[in-house]
């Protein structure tokens, strides 16, 4: 039965008429031939009802009116992380590790020997069914898509399936020089389609550098960081989605698990800092642009602003499920969206975008790196627990750590279970994996001195760079050649994977140009102009 929209609107604007039940050729009107038609015509109105909306293309459950909608739920932290172990039915977890206070009962691990508690990893080429795999074809249709969902479900969380469109904006075009490379900067704004849930705005926050004389599109590496404005606030004029005031944003050294990691921000040189020039500037010396992400313009640090954010936005200001993404996986989101303008940008070589970020952002990087196959290469710096480190390692941060009430939400729900009911070792996957899923592309792994960046933990990192090895091999790419932790400053760069330890702090300057030596290999600039005669 089909019911014309217009037909409804005339039938329910007509007013009822008992006389009307009885016409020319119908039985005399009675109260029982009455109730019969009163009650077909019940009918037809709820059916109309019914009708009307769906006509019109309105799904009444899926789009609510205006009117209907709700603000985003408002939590703290604690009471959130508490909501998600109610929904996992677990009534305690451990504490994390100590990195301030070298005497107190739960004080941070440094010691070899105690390290490996859990010396065998998963095999990342093991099937599920017990199979090996042995050929590119069993790794790209099998293993390679259980690994992934392992992430999925206990560590980084889903990402939806349908997520929001974003419309970039170019807010302004400027001419300068950054030392004495004259550049074209470009500031953005990715405006992600709030259409679904207008309580919640998302504006990502970009910037993008080229040498204004380059003679083609340019490689570009793109950093988590700060932008509009620069230093370490990140934004001008702006609040991060769910940041409330007070709030650090992205601050790298801060406090983790409840404690100052070791050493701290000292020794912390975010591109230049202490002498020798700025990686932007290193970058523009070969022929490359960088873009500047803003990590917070996507999803804001902090467990309170889970129902705002990218994340918000796509539950419609509901709190997580516990397979839900997190922040890290949010960022992700935002780097890979970054690319599709990347991508549209004559002035961009889109084939050649490196991704680099260092602590959180770290781990951002190779989250990133590994769920989006458009990146060529990336530059890992102290990405630690929840990054490129083992998460069977007792070193330095831990799972407990990350599971705490000021890091939980960089990951799915799930994984507080790891530090509470479940171990380390019952993670169906670790952080080797996680290398591995970046295969066959090119990953730079970096990390300070024990003594300054023990937190981070540089040998845990390298043995997870170590256990991609069997898969780069596979894939017909270089390991790195060894599988014996390096004496501290040794460059491993001969393989695809590659790794060194610094002898600096929390940051990842004085790796750059390890990093820029390695890439060489695979990333390749336009020809520089010629230089004019004096």
């Amino acid at each position: 039965m089909t019911i014309k929209t217009e037909e409804v609107e005339h039938f329910l604007s007509t007013p009822f008429d008992c006389r009307s039940l009885e016409g020319a050729n119908s039985s005399p009107f009675t109260p029982a031939a009455a109730m019969r038609s009163l009650g077909r015509s019940v009918a037809l109105v709820l059916l109309a009802l019914v009708a009307a909306p769906l006509a019109h293309g309105a799904d009444p459950v899926s789009q609510p009116a205006a009117s209907t909608l709700t603000s985003p739920v408002a939590m703290t932290a604690q009471q959130d992380r508490q909501r998600t172990m109610d929904l996992l039915h677990i009534t305690s977890l451990r504490q994390g590790a100590n990195g301030s206070n070298p005497q107190a009962p739960n004080a941070a691990n440094y010691d070899e020997s105690k390290a490996n508690p859990y010396p065998n990893l998963p095999d990342p080429l093991l099937l599920k069914n017990g199979q090996k795999v042995t050929t590119a074809e069993t790794w790209w249709k099998q293993r390679r898509p259980e690994i992934v969902e392992d992430f999925d479900r206990e560590i980084y969380g889903r990402v939806p399936k349908d997520t929001p469109k974003v419309n970039w904006e170019v807010t302004s075009t400027t001419r300068g020089t950054n030392g004495d490379v004259p550049v074209i900067t470009k500031r953005l704004v990715g405006h992600v389609d709030n259409s679904s849930y207008p309580p919640v705005s998302v504006n990502i926050q970009l910037t993008l550098t080229t040498p204004a004389n380059a003679t083609g599109p340019v490689p570009v590496i793109m950093e988590f960081g700060f932008s509009f404005g620069g230093g370490f606030g990140g934004f001008r004029g702006a609040k991060a989605p769910g940041v409330t005031s007070g709030t650090a944003r992205g601050g790298f050294g801060g406090k983790v698990g409840g404690a100052k990691s070791p050493g701290g921000t000292k020794g912390f040189a975010p591109g230049g800092f202490g002498g020798g020039p700025t990686w932007q500037r290193q970058v523009l010396a070969k022929g490359w642009g960088y873009a500047i992400l803003s990590p917070n313009s996507i999803q804001a640090d902090n467990g309170a602003g889970l129902t705002q954010g990218i994340i918000g936005l796509c539950n419609k200001g509901r709190p997580r499920k516990v397979d839900d993404w997190g922040a890290l996986r949010a960022w992700a989101w935002g780097a890979s969206r970054a690319l599709d303008y990347l991508e549209t940008d004559k002035s961009v070589d889109a084939r050649q975008v490196g991704i680099e970020g260092m602590s959180r952002y770290g781990k951002a990087t190779i989250v990133a790196m590994a769920y989006d196959p458009r990146f060529a290469i990336a530059f890992v710096g102290s990405s630690g627990a929840g990054g490129a480190k083992l998460h069977r390692r007792n070193f330095g941060e831990l799972v407990e750590n990350v599971a705490a009430t000021n890091e939980y939400h960089w990951m799915a729900g799930n994984y507080l279970k790891y530090a509470g009911p479940l171990t380390w070792n019952d993670l169906p996957v670790d952080s080797h994996e996680l290398v591995a899923l970046c295969a066959p592309r090119p990953v730079f792994i970096s990390g300070g001195a024990t003594k300054g960046d023990g937190w981070v933990d540089a040998k845990g990192m390298f043995m997870a760079a170590a256990g991609a090895g069997p898969v780069y091999t596979l894939l017909g790419k270089k390991d790195m050649g060894t599988t014996e932790f390096p004496a501290i400053e040794t460059a491993l760069i001969e393989g695809d994977v590659a790794f060194r330890q610094h002898s600096g702090g929390h940051t990842s300057s004085p790796n750059w140009p390890t990093f820029l030596t390695f890439a060489d290999r695979y990333i390749k600039a336009p020809p520089l102009p010629a230089a004019k005669a004096q």
